[in-house]
């Protein structure tokens, strides 16, 4: 006799085809619906996740939620998940995911005593390998999960064991076969394709059912036709259950269910790169809030009075458009001026704790006569890296004799780059730092004394030459003896809907490559060269800056003002030698992953290594890149997707208000890195120089000859 429980719950996209304030009135409706339900069905259990839903609840209708907290005392009504949201499970960093678990366990374990243990993603677009361990830090040792599907990725059973890497740490994992939602007429065959899925020796499984995809929840109909089906169907028994239960009943057979070791991947690919301007403002507000929580804590006076909960709302801000439709980039276009308000309210509020603390920092330092640049490193690992920063001179130009100097009075390299400034004498200067987690640095501008510095740098026509390697014309060669092709990019047809379903890689026709001008010499300095060129690609309008620099790395700074439709653009870099390895960064660590031209998400870049030789290994850090795929000849990173917003096959997509996806400017980022030694740490360090640089200060007290001090 096999089981099915049958687990009646609701999924609630806050954010989708609607606006968020559709998103709560369909959450309060859901929560009196199944609270109704409960109150003339003795027999029936509610499944809900999401501690936003229940926060939104207490707050704003307090009689309902006293309803709810009744039917889950009387175990009627099941939390799930206990997280905050269902999110994005691939994009957001792995210490944002760290918060958006334990902002869900601090909310759950108040309210109702305990977080539960089941994770709960059951429409989130694929699955990191680093979840395992997040959930086991956080108390869970169960999940539930629906995508990639079974036609996505074949896997043994719809219940088994899932460690993310070799060795780490595990959860029991049970995949939905067919929906988290039934119609209110049931589709008998998915009671028979949910008992079908199920491992050897295991004679229990869950079959979802709810009504809807915008809440609902359980009907009288359903509920109905479950209880006259009870015993329907021979060698089944059909139960109202929860996963919970369903764990429990399972539990004791657990070591016996198959393992999968690695991601589970992949479903609509289109959301690793579609609808870039929301990814972009999650990256950078989660890193900022990090760094305020990470002050706030080590100097909360410094932090200033209110910091602690500031911080707290802001990384709600940042959890709750993590959502997966919300990141993914499905939503109405007019539904997403309230995620980017609230990413820009997490930014501002980290911004300003972040500058008004270093401003209090300040006053421990003694008057001084020249002018001084403080850089603070509000982060756990030390910096080293480029600074860009324009003091402010009163409107003085840089003089030829003026220094730079460190702490113990020694002269700091330095070099004067062109100013975004048209108007006014703005100087833009460029140095070097180290500095220390936590640290400050404090240099000053002596206005007399200046020696050339030494350079290892040059420049020859077109190529330019630091710190070991060399830029051509159409190579990047290093120290090391890697010489790689400079990389191309390709414009792809792509006339997928916003999601990209069916299809695991992009595989439509190029139709055109970029058109360059003659290169341009920009800098010339001691610590860094660099070139310009401008072109175009379709209809779209393209800039590339190439920096080299004599620490080590190259830098490639692409902008691209964006106007195509129904178009996909890839950076593609062709591979020396046979690669052996490719090592991704992903959500919370790093992941070898095949060459086999899969899409993939990726998080901050990609480690490459061949079979030739091991100083032949190299690795190109992305901050704002967020997919690529790879096959042993090439990577092609996807940078910009043309699809139609909130457009779903089988519909053409055509429409008289359509709109298509990153129309206008955007600005990426490569660094070229290659050691002997060269491993994800060092790619991960570089990483997050680029994504947490220092905040800056100008000080100009105790100078005399300030025109306020005269």
């Amino acid at each position: 006799m096999k089981t099915v429980h049958v687990v009646f719950n609701a999924h609630i996209d806050p954010i989708w085809l609607w606006p968020w304030q559709s998103g709560l009135d369909e959450t309060f409706a859901t929560c009196r619906s199944a609270c109704d339900r409960l109150d003339a069905h003795p027999d029936v259990v509610f499944t809900r996740g999401e501690a936003w839903v229940y926060d939104a609840v207490e707050r704003l209708d307090p009689a309902l939620f006293a309803r709810i907290q009744a039917h889950i005392a009387a175990g009627r009504w099941e939390p799930i998940g206990g997280w905050w949201i269902q999110p994005d499970c691939n994009q957001p960093s792995g210490f944002a995911m760290e918060r958006q678990i334990s902002l869900g366990k601090e909310y759950f374990e108040s309210r109702f005593g305990k977080m539960p243990r089941i994770g709960y993603n059951v429409d989130s677009f694929g699955h990191s390998a680093a979840l395992p361990g997040l959930m086991q830090a956080a108390g869970q040792d169960r999940y539930v999960m629906m995508r990639p599907g079974v036609r996505e990725m074949e896997l043994p059973a719809c219940l088994f064991r899932w460690r993310g890497f070799e060795g780490g740490p595990e959860v029991v994992t049970f995949r939905i076969v067919d929906s988290y939602t039934l119609g209110n007429n049931v589709d008998e065959k998915r009671i028979f394709n949910a008992v079908e899925a199920l491992p050897e020796g295991i004679d229990h499984t869950m079959l979802f059912a709810g009504f809807g995809d915008h809440g609902g929840g359980p009907t009288e109909r359903l509920i109905a036709w479950f209880q006259e089906h009870e015993n329907a169907f021979e060698g089944i028994k059909l139960q109202f259950s929860s996963p919970q239960r369903y764990f429990d009943a399972i539990w004791s057979q657990r070591e016996s269910l198959p393992l999968v070791t690695g991601e589970l991947q992949y479903h609509a690919i289109g959301c690793y790169s579609v609808y870039r301007p929301m990814k972009a403002a999650l990256r950078k507000a989660e890193h900022r809030v990090h760094q305020a929580e990470l002050f706030a804590s080590s100097d909360p006076a410094g932090a200033g009075p209110g910091a602690p909960e500031q911080i707290h709302e802001a990384w709600k801000r940042v959890a709750f458009n993590q959502f997966h439709d919300t990141l993914g980039g499905t939503c109405l276009p007019s539904a997403y001026s309230y995620p980017l308000a609230q990413l820009g309210y997490a930014q501002d509020v980290s911004e300003t704790i972040l500058h008004e603390g270093l401003r209090r920092k300040l006053l421990a330092l003694p008057d001084d006569p020249l002018q001084r640049i403080v850089l603070f490193n509000s982060s756990e690992q030390d910096y080293k890296g480029p600074i860009d920063f324009s003091p402010w001179l009163d409107w003085q130009a840089w003089g030829n004799d003026w220094r730079l100097l460190d702490e113990q009075g020694d002269a700091v390299p330095f070099q004067i780059l062109h100013s975004e400034a048209l108007a006014g004498k703005i100087i833009n200067l460029h140095f070097n730092t180290e500095i220390p987690a936590g640290g400050i640095r404090v240099l000053r501008i002596a206005l007399d004394g200046f020696a050339p510095f030494a350079t290892e740098a040059s420049i020859s026509n077109t190529t330019l030459s630091a710190g070991g390697i060399t830029l051509g014309d159409s190579t990047l060669t290093f120290e090391t003896g890697l010489e790689l092709p400079l990389p191309e990019l390709s414009l792809i047809e792509d006339k997928t809907d916003t999601w990209t379903h069916v299809i695991d890689r992009y595989s439509g026709s190029e139709v055109a490559k970029a058109m360059w001008s003659k290169p341009e010499i920009v800098d010339r300095g001691p610590l860094m060269v660099s070139r310009i060129a401008h072109g175009v690609i379709g209809k779209s309008v393209l800039t590339t800056e190439w920096r080299v620099y004599t620490a080590g790395y190259a830098d490639l700074i692409l902008t691209v003002n964006w106007s195509e439709q129904w178009k996909l653009l890839k950076l593609v870099q062709t591979l020396p030698g046979t690669p052996s390895r490719r090592i991704d960064g992903i959500l919370g660590g790093w992941l070898e992953r095949p060459f086999t031209g899969r899409e993939a998400p990726i998080r901050d870049g990609v480690l490459v290594e061949t079979t030739t030789d091991a100083d032949y290994a190299f690795g190109i850090v992305t901050p704002e890149v967020y997919a690529l795929d790879a096959t042993p000849e090439r990577i092609r990173f996807t940078l910009l997707r043309s699809a139609i917003m909130a457009h779903h096959d089988p519909h053409n997509g055509i429409a008289p208000r359509r709109t298509f996806t990153d129309q206008g400017e955007h600005q990426f980022r490569f660094r070229y890195i290659t050691a002997p030694d060269l491993n994800t740490n060092i790619l991960e360090n570089h990483a997050l120089a680029m994504n947490r640089p220092p905040i800056i200060a100008d000080l100009t007290r105790g100078m005399p000859n300030r025109p306020n001090d005269r």
